[in-house]
């Protein structure tokens, strides 16, 4: 079995391969520019990589994961935008351009993955399928799938082939990537579980004996922890251990599942272009073109269920989680879509069409330019009115990046607005919602921003002592719709 686009021998006098690889690289990477580019330098695409642009900056600035600004994601993704935003500067143009990165190199990988089971171009289809429904899934701009997903599909090269010659090496280096992965989104263990386990069984195929098995399942589980047990130490030896284990440990099972449960009609309707790709390919593979590559198949098939939990993993999942499920459902799709089958180019160039419909890039760019000069707009009159004040401005409800865009302060180390306003994350922030929200308060904010619509479900008692200190304290300075929501800025009165 193949396991780089480069192990594929070529028929005599064809195209180099690398000349070949070189057009397939150059399709992901255009599909990618593309699809993303309606979104560079939009610094509301999404909320919660607003969060960690907030976060990643403060780290450039001396600042500590988990006691000085607070989140539960793994210090990993942070420093991703620590890293963009200190070699990009502070717009969401730096981190942007990173995801951008991971998600060619997401393209390749799935091309690579897809070549065992099909030719080089319907490979190459596979890479912008990847690209395009990736942005469908929320991950156009900065979204933290947008990082861990790649480097999923590295693990997934790295040990899809156990008969390799370097397979235990590249098993060895393919847990280590794991390891990197889960400091980006703890949610990828399941798939790290099932490339180690299948790695192991590939030695068990070849003959290991049990000892060897123990000693390799062992060595692969020390690779995988050691990113996370390298930041554990650093933590304790700082003397911040209880901050660090509640953030990334504790917190994650304090946090109340959503009423609506893990699934309901809104997620099922999401998952329909990832169920239609999976189930036409595991049809076609079972009824009209057997895959070329059997075992191959099956692995890829073991990955989407590894994929499921991943995504179901957390007590409330939302749309964008699904991302996660994204090149495993291409490459279940390819008996399907495999150019050289009976259908030839249609069924390939329908899925690829109307991935690119759904993401819409051009008819997006005109639209999303106007919202981000209304946001700019906004977020400047926010600055002038607080720009005398000693004070942060607070944003109970809406976008935090209007924190850095108003060249304010951090008025809380839980500055994500869901943090404070959200009834889910009661008992799981260490501290009292309505007792830090009232401490801010206090501080008389120049500028208080609140939403008319909530995301989340609200802690009445809270969002009641914005309220009422808002009647009390303030006039309305400005207002703007984001999506289905208007979100205002209240001025303090003099």
């Amino acid at each position: 079995m193949a396991s780089i686009a480069g192990d594929i021998d070529m028929a005599p006098r064809a195209r180099p391969a690398w000349r070949s690889d070189a057009l397939v690289l150059l399709a992901i990477v255009a599909t990618a520019l593309v699809a993303r580019l309606p979104w560079f330098g939009f610094p509301i695409a999404g909320y919660d990589e607003q969060l960690y642009s907030l976060i990643g900056q403060a780290i450039t600035q001396g600042a500590l994961p988990f006691v000085d600004v607070w989140d539960r994601k793994p210090i990993g993704l942070f420093a991703l935008f620590a890293a963009a935003h200190a070699l990009g500067g502070s717009g969401p143009e730096a981190y942007q351009a990173l995801a951008l990165l991971f998600t060619v190199g997401g393209g390749w990988l799935t091309a690579v993955l897809a070549r065992p089971l099909v030719d080089r171009a319907t490979a190459a289809g596979s890479g912008m399928l990847y690209v395009l429904l990736m942005s469908v899934y929320g991950s156009a701009s900065g979204q933290s799938e947008a990082f861990h997903v790649p480097l999923m599909l590295a693990m997934a090269v790295l040990v899809s082939d156990p008969a390799h010659p370097n397979a235990i090496r590249r098993a060895l280096v393919a847990m280590l990537i794991g390891g990197l992965a889960l400091q980006v989104k703890y949610t990828v263990a399941p798939q790290c579980a099932m490339f180690g386990l299948w790695a192991l069984w590939g030695q068990y195929r070849r003959g290991a004996s049990k000892a060897r098995l123990v000693v390799l399942g062992a060595a692969f589980l020390a690779l995988g922890l050691l990113p996370t047990t390298l930041v554990a130490l650093y933590y304790a030896l700082a003397g911040h251990w209880d901050g660090f284990f509640f953030a990334n440990f504790l917190s994650f099972f304090d946090r109340a599942p959503s009423g609506a449960g893990r699934l309901h009609k809104d997620l099922l309707v999401g998952l329909v272009p990832l169920a239609v790709l999976a189930g036409g390919g595991l049809y076609a593979a079972t009824r009209l073109t057997p895959p070329r590559d059997s075992p191959h198949y099956a692995y890829i098939a073991l990955w989407f269920v590894a994929c499921l939990a991943t995504a179901f993993l957390p007590g409330t999942v939302y749309r964008y989680y699904f991302a996660a499920l994204v090149p495993a459902s291409v490459l279940l799709a390819l008996p399907l879509l495999d150019r050289t089958g009976p259908a030839r180019w249609g069924p390939l160039a329908l899925v690829v069409a109307g991935a690119f419909a759904l993401v819409g890039p051009l008819s997006l760019l005109d639209e999303v330019r106007q919202r981000a000069a209304d946001y700019d707009r906004f977020a400047a009159t926010v600055a002038q009115s607080s720009e005398n004040s000693d004070a942060c401005i607070f944003v109970f409800d809406g976008p935090s990046s209007l924190y850095r865009l108003a060249d304010s302060c951090l008025p809380s180390r839980f500055v994500y607005p869901d943090h404070l306003n959200n009834a889910l994350e009661r008992d799981a922030l260490g501290i009292s919602q309505e007792g830090e929200v009232a401490r801010i308060l206090a501080t008389r904010p120049p500028v208080i921003v609140t939403a008319d619509t909530p995301l989340t479900p609200q802690n009445e008692e809270a969002k009641a002592l914005v309220l009422g200190y808002i009647d009390r304290n303030y006039s309305e300075l400005a207002e703007i719709e984001i999506g289905d929501r208007t979100i205002r800025a209240w001025e303090l009165r003099r």
